[in-house]
């Protein structure tokens, strides 16, 4: 659901800022280092309780001030809600209607997806990008998920210990674990993934104009034979490197287009607009079942996108109901905005954001 309204006291250069952002589309302009990812890492450091710009996430405070703060109210279902986090370096105090929460609280309180000039590593990169990213997907589509997910992350990190120290005799019994909460994790996914694939398919026909795209799941082993066979056969490389080489932990899953990997085939340009297809594809799935709960940041996407393109994902965006933060150096780089029914306009500079 949108953000009524948004504070954020100490992101990078924003020191002081309070908007009422529409609840479609908000496009942030102005020129580069004026705070306008800035403004998007706070909404996601609200989402999230981490930064998309750091892996430490104290690194977003303002330089010399001793903590920053974010906080909204958001229109829900039954009501509107407040948010807050406040970061100071050594922790991060979460609340939700003047309650502590946690971390999981708040990601369920405000889905965001973030889309910037990076975001089309996910076809081309390692697993873990790509595992991340379904992930996500499943904690908003079943509530279920985290805490399997847990239990299985928990028991591959005891695993690992002992192969790490050599302690077989207590293998057994974590091995157990694993096998459970693993298999759980594993098909929560295939699900997913068959629940995206006609999302996704009817998005790359829009964006692609084809219809020949295929998402292809890989569990993390040979699924011709059982995990627990996998996990015996493995044990003495497992020991004798210290980690589980096969399981869940090693899935992922891969785009084709025509049948052959798209990463390898599509150009530069289509492969953008593929990654694009596939992450509104795993925000429109989450909005068919939890009713437009997501908030998409889009980082300067623009300029990686031509003039028909960037028309073709105005239109879209609007009408996919969601709010929308958008940045760019100057309003005409978002071209024709004639077709767009309701939108606000902010500029950033020097770290002050104005409602234009």
């Amino acid at each position: 659901m949108p953000l009524l309204s948004l504070d954020v006291l100490s992101v990078r250069n924003i020191q002081s800022a309070s908007i009422v952002p529409s609840p479609t589309i908000n496009l942030i302009v102005g020129a580069n280092a004026s705070g306008k990812s800035a403004l998007l890492e706070a909404i996601f450091i609200l989402g999230r309780a981490r930064s998309f710009r750091t892996h430490q996430v104290k690194q977003a405070i303002s330089f010399e001030q001793p903590q920053l703060i974010v906080a909204a109210q958001n229109r829900q279902a039954n009501g509107s809600v407040h948010l807050g986090i406040k970061i100071d370096g050594k922790q991060a105090e979460i609340r939700i209607d003047q309650e502590n929460c946690q971390k999981a609280d708040l990601a369920y309180a405000l889905p965001v997806q973030l889309i910037h000039p990076k975001s089309y590593r996910l076809l081309d990169a390692g697993a873990q990008i790509r595992r991340e990213f379904l992930d996500w997907g499943i904690f908003n589509h079943n509530l279920n998920f985290l805490p399997n997910w847990r239990k299985f992350s928990k028991a591959l990190q005891q695993r690992n210990v002992l192969l790490k120290t050599k302690q077989v005799n207590q293998l057994a019994a974590w091995d157990k674990e694993l096998l459970q909460y693993g298999l759980i994790v594993n098909q929560y996914r295939q699900d997913y993934i068959t629940a995206l694939q006609p999302v996704f398919l009817e998005m790359a026909n829009q964006f692609l104009d084809t219809s020949e795209i295929e998402l292809r799941f890989n569990c993390g082993w040979d699924d011709k034979q059982a995990l627990a066979d996998i996990l015996k056969s493995d044990l003495d490389r497992d020991l004798r490197y210290g980690f589980t080489h096969n399981g869940p932990h090693r899935a992922d899953f891969l785009t084709y287009h025509d049948k052959r990997l798209a990463k390898d085939y599509l150009s530069r340009g289509q492969q953008k607009l593929l990654m694009l297809a596939l992450m509104l594809s795993q925000v429109n799935l989450l909005n068919r079942e939890a009713q437009n709960n997501c908030c998409i940041l889009i980082d300067d996407l623009t300029a990686e996108l031509d003039t028909v393109n960037r028309s073709k994902l105005l239109k879209y965006l609007d009408t996919l109901g969601c709010q929308v933060f958008m940045t760019s150096t100057s309003l005409e780089e978002f071209g024709d905005l004639s077709a767009i029914e309701n939108y606000k306009v902010f500029h950033v500079k020097q770290g002050c954001i104005e409602a234009l």
